[in-house]
């Protein structure tokens, strides 16, 4: 729609440019027409996004201006204006789509504001298309980017549980995606209008875990000042999202579970019990049947968060999409799609990508800082990426003959992280890329010391 067109149509001359100097003051765009079928022709042949019409002209009238815009440009509003007014007219106008009524004699400034009235709600409608179309673009399917025979069963998968209320657990490696895929089931589903609330449950101790999950009353705990809603409450009617839901404490996998069963919460500190009707969708790094094996995760809770399972593959298992998504990267950040050479994108193709897909990313944003207005070639992407890198050694590692022990090997990658990060277990769990908690389980399972590396938390 032209932005601020509008059309005064009336018989008396006069009125009319009265009316479109006042309009233009505001800065609009105004034409003329002098009756109701010189009126309608241009509405026919022009957008505007106000129609100002007489009632009673010769030949065709205001109503009859009035029926034919609403038909053949609903977008369009109309304000209808007379001398003889009366409450029928009234009524029948505004019955038939006029956006207001004013009668003559009028001030000019009360039409104004009927004409800016207008435009303000135009534009906030407009900025709402704006911001949905901008949301649906994010979170939609079309954001995860891959056209692998691998992916195409993720969207399949997707797209078949997306109009259900099923529980979702999303697994795969860090940095795969899952978040985006727990986005996509949303925006997919007829819970799309409502909240997406995500929760990252391996970064939170058990007890701000179970608040951020449950709320709390005031006088909780020391510190709880004020209520707060649980992020369950906050979801209402949408979403909620649980990422990295295979490291929550057992304590805490109980009353998540009677969540779940009885879809009920009870605040900390509280006793009223707060209906929930959001929909769980987990994702997990884990493998949550050894967790369950070693005690680890309830198997309860594992078959009530199990009941749709979405698997996202890591990077390596689909190569093939690396030169859409290193596309996808370098339009993000407003650089074209052939800033890359062709021994670069094969050097991307041959590696590894522990990181999966957020490592990529975070290589291509650092390859356009390095390459500045130049090409990204070979020489230019990070030295881990060019060559052999001990990960890398490790991963094409052979298996002898009389075979290896996982235990030993995940022990020896413990301690070598442990002693490189000189004993601090927070920097030796992010070297290992799992979290300190997952470390601290990882020990105690293998039995692992730290006579020689030191200990720091």
């Amino acid at each position: 729609m032209a932005q601020n067109n509008i059309l005064i149509i009336d018989n008396e001359k006069r009125m009319c440019h009265v009316l479109k100097v006042a309009l233009e003051t505001d800065g609009h765009n105004v034409d003329l027409a002098f009756d109701g079928e010189e009126g309608i022709g241009k509405i026919g042949n022009q957008t505007y996004q106000v129609v100002v019409t007489d009632l009673k002209m010769p030949g065709k009238d205001g109503m009859e201006v009035l029926e034919f815009t609403r038909k053949k440009k609903p977008e369009t509003e109309v304000i209808m204006i007379t001398a003889y007014a009366t409450a029928q007219t009234a009524v029948e106008a505004m019955r038939k789509g006029a956006f207001d009524y004013l009668i003559k004699p009028f001030e000019v400034d009360e039409l104004r504001l009927k004409v800016k009235q207008i435009i303000d709600k135009d534009k906030l409608q407009e900025e709402n298309r704006e911001l949905k179309m901008q949301l649906q673009d994010k979170f939609s399917l079309d954001n995860i980017i891959g056209q692998s025979e691998v992916m195409e069963k993720v969207y399949q998968m997707v797209q078949k549980v997306a109009p259900s209320d099923a529980t979702v657990l999303v697994r795969g490696e860090s940095g795969t995606g899952k978040e985006l895929v727990a986005q996509a089931i949303h925006q997919l589903s007829n819970r799309k209008k409502e909240p997406f609330i995500a929760v990252n449950c391996g970064a939170l101790p058990e007890s701000l875990l179970e608040s951020e999950l449950f709320g709390h009353e005031k006088g909780a705990f020391t510190g709880a000042d004020k209520q707060k809603l649980g992020r369950f409450e906050l979801a209402g009617k949408g979403t909620i999202f649980l990422d990295e839901i295979g490291d929550i404490t057992p304590a805490t996998q109980v009353k998540l579970l009677r969540v779940l069963q009885n879809r009920e919460i009870v605040r900390l500190g509280g006793q009223k019990v707060i209906e929930t009707t959001a929909r769980t969708i987990a994702a997990t790094n884990r493998n949550l049947e050894e967790a369950m094996k070693s005690g680890e995760f309830r198997e309860d809770l594992y078959y009530r968060i199990n009941v749709f399972p979405i698997y996202l593959p890591p990077l390596r298992e689909r190569r093939e999409d690396i030169p859409d998504l290193a596309a996808h990267f370098l339009k993000k950040n407003n650089a074209p799609a052939d800033k890359i050479d062709p021994a670069a994108m094969q050097q991307l193709m041959n590696y590894h990508w522990q990181g999966n897909v957020r490592e990529l990313e975070n290589v291509i944003e650092r390859s356009l800082i390095m390459a500045g207005d130049d090409i990204i070639t070979a020489d230019i992407l990070p030295p881990h990426i060019r060559g052999k890198t001990d990960q890398q050694n490790i991963m094409s590692l052979d298996i002898p003959d009389e075979g290896l022990s996982i235990e030993e090997v995940e022990r020896g990658l413990i301690h070598k992280a442990l002693a490189k990060a000189q004993g601090n277990k927070s920097k030796a769990s992010k070297l290992l890329g799992i979290t300190r908690r997952r470390l601290y389980s990882m020990m105690e399972r293998l039995g692992s010391t730290e006579h020689d590396a030191g200990t720091k938390s």
